[in-house]
């Protein structure tokens, strides 16, 4: 789903745990980390795509996470021109991401790639919350820095 400028909407996740650690992921067979991040299908609801996309790319289902925090607004960031594409005849320039920070309260283990068909990652850490910003591709950073701003505070960290 684009919107009229041609920004996809999309849902970011950051996983924090007990110690406010914040879980970021490895893209499969690829040296890139990112936070788990996907599209808002047709007529869902920004919640239920988080939740969807949750499971699908961790393998967490609502009972496995509180949601402890949302972002304020919707964060953008354009892709560079090798990644835009055309979408329903309208050309993807970017993503405008809704975020939710969640803290898992069930057992690391319960963490797994395995509950999509092609799974997005391959390898997860739990860093502290400056790491993020050293590994993020370059183009997703700017969002990254604003909803960290965002959401530091409510970690007390």
């Amino acid at each position: 789903m684009l919107d009229k400028n041609g920004y996809r909407k999309n849902v970011g996740i950051i996983l924090c745990n007990n110690s406010n650690k914040l879980l970021i992921c490895k893209r499969y067979k690829e040296d890139s980390w990112q936070f788990p991040q996907g599209g808002v299908n047709k007529n869902e609801s920004i919640k239920c795509a988080m939740f969807r996309e949750l499971f699908e790319e961790l393998g967490l289902g609502k009972q496995d996470v509180n949601i402890i925090g949302r972002s304020k607004n919707w964060l953008k960031y354009e892709l560079p021109k090798k990644y835009q594409r055309k979408t329903n005849d309208m050309m993807c320039i970017g993503q405008k991401q809704i975020w939710f920070l969640l803290r898992l309260i069930a057992d690391d283990s319960k963490i797994c790639f395995h509950f999509s068909e092609r799974p997005e990652f391959d390898a997860w850490e739990w860093v502290n919350h400056s790491k993020p910003l050293d590994v993020v591709i370059d183009f997703k950073k700017n969002v990254y820095v604003e909803i960290l701003k965002q959401f530091i505070p409510i970690l007390k960290v």
